[in-house]
């Protein structure tokens, strides 16, 4: 896994580059007219989803007047974003935003609602679910998408991992997916990951009713506040979004403070685990 996330990077300069332009009095619509460029071209480059090149980081510094050293700073940054994580190698994971934030965050809560969660999916399990999910996938792609799977897993023992709190819906755990077999080795792998010391499982019961987590799978990724403010992913058929203003972070915090609250303890769920793991044997 890449020390350092070009995604963190090009979102890291985005939001300096904002920042300037708006202690520089200026609008969007008068940086595109000095720079004799379109007013969606600073915008883009302003949320992350354009990288800046060299010379646009350059031209932005020399007109919201920058000192040399910090100037030299973002050509720095700029640079980094501009580098190639692992996951780039891939054609179609249709996640690598998502992955790049992975490898710089420091603590990671999620919520899935139907499957259990990548973080300890076995290869098999993850096959199994992708092609489910997606029938018509190329075998090619699919085995790209349970290859990347695999590699996003090694966050977990990475020198400073980070911290991952996972809280797994009941119904993924009797699931059938891929028969028995599948499924003791997927138990096995879920009560391996959980034993580490940065992860907690907690299991979400049938009898917690209606919940914030009903047909809901989200992470919440926090960083270094210094970097990089909170996101929020979800997903589902339609694709993916991710969500980062103030309002949204406190309703996902919520969410998994009443998840939390509801859900089975760390160590009931692991012997819950253990007991379906057990009965799959009789």
């Amino acid at each position: 896994v890449a020390e350092r996330s070009p995604t963190l990077r090009r979102r890291e300069l985005a939001s300096r580059l904002r920042e300037l332009r708006k202690q520089a009095g200026m609008t969007v619509e008068d940086v595109a007219r000095e720079l004799l460029c379109s007013p969606p071209k600073i915008s883009r480059i302003e949320t992350g989803t354009r990288g800046a090149s060299l010379r646009d980081v350059r031209d932005l510094c020399r007109l919201y007047g920058v000192s040399d050293s910090e100037q030299a700073r973002l050509m720095t940054i700029a640079r980094e974003a501009k580098q190639q994580g692992w996951w780039n190698k891939f054609d179609d994971l249709g996640i690598e935003s998502l992955i790049g934030l992975e490898t710089e965050a420091k603590r990671i809560s999620g919520h899935d609602a139907s499957v259990v969660p990548w973080a300890f999916q076995t290869e098999q399990y993850a096959r199994t679910v992708i092609k489910g999910v997606l029938p018509r996938m190329d075998d090619r792609i699919l085995d790209e998408r349970v290859t990347a799977r695999m590699i996003r897993q090694e966050i977990l023992r990475s020198p400073e991992p980070p911290y991952l709190w996972s809280l797994i819906d009941e119904s993924a755990l009797h699931r059938a997916i891929g028969g028995n077999d599948v499924m003791r080795e997927q138990f096995d792998k879920i009560l391996e990951v959980a034993a580490t010391s940065n992860v907690t499982v907690q299991v979400v019961p049938f009898e917690a009713g209606a919940q914030p987590g009903l047909d809901n799978t989200f992470m919440l990724l926090e960083f270094d506040s210094s970097v990089q403010s909170p996101v929020v992913y979800t997903e589902n058929l339609a694709g993916y979004l991710y969500l980062e203003r103030d309002a949204e972070i406190q309703r996902y915090r919520e969410a998994l403070e009443h998840l939390r609250a509801c859900a089975l303890s760390p160590a009931n769920s692991i012997k819950y685990i253990e007991k379906i793991r057990k009965a799959l044997e009789e």
